[in-house]
C-alpha cells in the first residue's frame, strides 16, 4: 500500500509536469483493492485545424508534430480522446467537411487507432454537429475502459452553449446504470462551470450536469476550450482543462479580452501541448503529465 505522498513522489519521477488528481475517498490508499488495471490515456485538444492567423503563422505544422509526439512515446496509450475544435470555424459548409475530413486524415497517422472524438463550438454550433456526426459519430456517448465508466457530454452543437434538456435525461439515465462507487471520467469541450463566461468560459446548464455528477463518489471531468493547463474543484469533482495544439490563450479573467496570445518566433509551439492520464491503481488516482508541443 502506497500513500499519497509516496504516489506523488513516484509520478514525478522522469521529468515532465505532473498532477495528480485522486478522487473522493482515495487519500488514504490510492494503490489498490478492486483488482482493476492499471492504464494510460492521452488527451489533445483545440487543433483548430484550417486556422490561418497571426497567433500561429505555422498552423499547418502543429497537428502533425502532434502525432509524431504522441507516436513517439515511450509507453504508448491504450486510447487517445480529442476534446474538441478539431477544426476551426468557417461558415462554408463544404469547406467545413473539408477541414473534419483533412483532420481526420492527419491523425490517422496516429499508431493508436482507438480514438475517442467529440466537437468543439468550432466545428459544431453552426450547424448542431452534423458535419462533424457524419464524420465521427455522435456527439455524445458513453463507453467502459477497464473498470472506468466514460462519458462524453456535448455542451457546443447548441449554439446557446447548453447541454439541453434531452441529454440532461439521457445523462441521468446512463448515471442510473452505474454503481455509485464505480469511477466515472467526464470528457467535454467547454467547462461546465462558471469560469468567466463572458468570455464563453462556461456552459449554461452546467450546474445541472455537475448536479447529476454528483450522485456519484468518483468523478473527474477532462474538457478543453480554454488552451491552457487549469484545475478546479466544484465540491469533490475535480476537473482538468487542456492545453491547446494551435495557441494559448490568455489566464481566466487576466486580460481585456479572451484574444490569443502572441506568437513568439523564437519558441514558435510556446504554450502548446497535450497530457497523458495514468489511472494508477484503484480507486481511481489519476496522474496527470503535461507535454510542451516540440519542433519534430
Amino acid at each position: 500500500m502506497i500513500d499519497r505522498r509516496e504516489f506523488l513522489r513516484l509520478t514525478t519521477l522522469g521529468g515532465g509536469a505532473v498532477f495528480a488528481s485522486a478522487l473522493t475517498g482515495c487519500a488514504g490508499s490510492m494503490m489498490g483493492g478492486s483488482g482493476r488495471d492499471d492504464f494510460m490515456f492521452v488527451q489533445l485538444s483545440d487543433a483548430h485545424w484550417g486556422y490561418k492567423g497571426p497567433a500561429n503563422p505555422e498552423s499547418q505544422n502543429t497537428l502533425r508534430e502532434a502525432v509524431a509526439a504522441v507516436n513517439a512515446l515511450p509507453t504508448q496509450p491504450e486510447f487517445i480522446v480529442f476534446t474538441g475544435d478539431l477544426t476551426h470555424s468557417t461558415d462554408d459548409p463544404v469547406e467545413r467537411r473539408r477541414r473534419l475530413k483533412e483532420f481526420r486524415d492527419i491523425i490517422g497517422g496516429l499508431s493508436v487507432q482507438t480514438i475517442h472524438f467529440m466537437p468543439g463550438e468550432h466545428d459544431a454550433s453552426l450547424d448542431r454537429g452534423a458535419a462533424f456526426q457524419e464524420l465521427f459519430g455522435p456527439t455524445h456517448y458513453r463507453f467502459e475502459h477497464r473498470g472506468v465508466q466514460f462519458i462524453a457530454i456535448d455542451n457546443v452543437s447548441d449554439p446557446g452553449a447548453s447541454v439541453g434538456e434531452e441529454q440532461i435525461a439521457w445523462l441521468q439515465g446512463e448515471l442510473a446504470r452505474i454503481d455509485t462507487n464505480t469511477p466515472i471520467v467526464v470528457f467535454t469541450h467547454r467547462p461546465l462551470f462558471d469560469l468567466v463566461p463572458k468570455w464563453d468560459w462556461a456552459t449554461r446548464d452546467g450546474s445541472r450536469v455537475i448536479t447529476a455528477l454528483q450522485s456519484h463518489r468518483n468523478v473527474t471531468v477532462f474538457y478543453g476550450h480554454i488552451h491552457q493547463e487549469h484545475h478546479f474543484r466544484t465540491g469533490d469533482i475535480a476537473h482538468h482543462a487542456a492545453k491547446s495544439l494551435i495557441f494559448p490563450l490568455p489566464a481566466p479573467d487576466s486580460a481585456p479580452t479572451r484574444a490569443p496570445l502572441p506568437w513568439d518566433p523564437a519558441q514558435p509551439n510556446k504554450g502548446l501541448g497535450y497530457r497523458s492520464v495514468d489511472a494508477a491503481g484503484m480507486p481511481a488516482a489519476f496522474a496527470l503529465r503535461e507535454y510542451p508541443l516540440v519542433r519534430t
